[in-house]
């Protein structure tokens, strides 16, 4: 499974506002990598080109050298609302993809596996309002993962959590990571977040967004969530998003 996403002088605007400015990044197969940056300036829309769920207003993305133009089952998507569909239990929502793409029948006992990979065996018959945020979080992962996607695209799907079952989820998907060799692409405003879990934190710009810093994290994984390297990398990052307590010369005269 492979998983190369190359990302070349993507300009985005909304009528007037321009979101993403030539922006380009290689993100290699099996690597797991965030975006972060100040809000609003457009990872979330940098994550719907890469997912196909939206146009770009030029320049292109590839996915294993194919252009991509739109949504596909070799990218998964989870968000950070679960959007589970109220109205059907966890093995209904998990299966749902499958079924409108008909090949529900062939790939019927994959829905039971991942399932049971996310954790949620026992569950599958509860309906979303049933079973807490976690794991409503995990069914929207199990969702996503059903297809064997070779991109994982997660857009802040953690935010809505509390501490605790944040960091169980954090560990969990780099476990799923490493059992399916797949790439993962985050959006995520916790900086400690990115440095626990990724390869390489992608450091964007203000809006019109452009590519600020790629950090690569050279720490030994299994990684520990307090060491002091955490710093240095902590410090950089910040650096990066002028928010490391530096203080800057005005840019007018009184």
């Amino acid at each position: 499974m492979l998983g190369n996403i190359k990302i070349q002088n993507i300009d985005k605007s909304f009528d007037d506002v321009k979101v993403l400015n030539d922006f380009t990044l290689d993100i290699e197969p099996g690597t797991f990598v965030s975006l972060i940056g100040p809000s609003g300036c457009g990872k979330s829309t940098l994550l719907r080109i890469i997912g196909g769920l939206e146009q770009s207003t030029s320049g292109d993305v590839f996915l294993d050298g194919e252009k991509v133009t739109k949504a596909g089952s070799d990218r998964g998507f989870a968000f950070q609302g679960s959007n589970l569909f109220p109205w059907l239990n966890v093995r209904e929502n998990v299966a749902f993809g499958l079924k409108a793409r008909k090949i529900y029948r062939e790939k019927k006992n994959d829905v039971s596996d991942i399932i049971n990979l996310v954790g949620l065996k026992g569950f599958e018959n509860s309906y979303p309002h049933q079973i807490s945020g976690g794991m409503q979080q995990r069914a929207s992962l199990a969702r996503a993962l059903v297809g064997h996607p070779k991109v994982l695209l997660l857009d802040e799907p953690l935010g809505a959590l509390d501490a605790f079952t944040r960091m169980n989820l954090q560990d969990e998907i780099l476990r799923i990571k490493n059992e399916n060799d797949m790439t993962m692409l985050m959006v995520t405003h916790d900086v400690d977040e990115a440095i626990y879990m990724s390869d390489r934190v992608v450091v964007m710009s203000a809006r019109p967004s452009r590519l600020e810093a790629v950090i690569d994290i050279d720490l030994p994984r299994p990684r520990v969530r307090v060491q002091d390297a955490y710093t240095f990398y902590r410090n950089k990052i910040l650096d990066c998003l002028n928010l490391g307590g530096k203080l800057h010369e005005a840019e007018y005269n009184i």
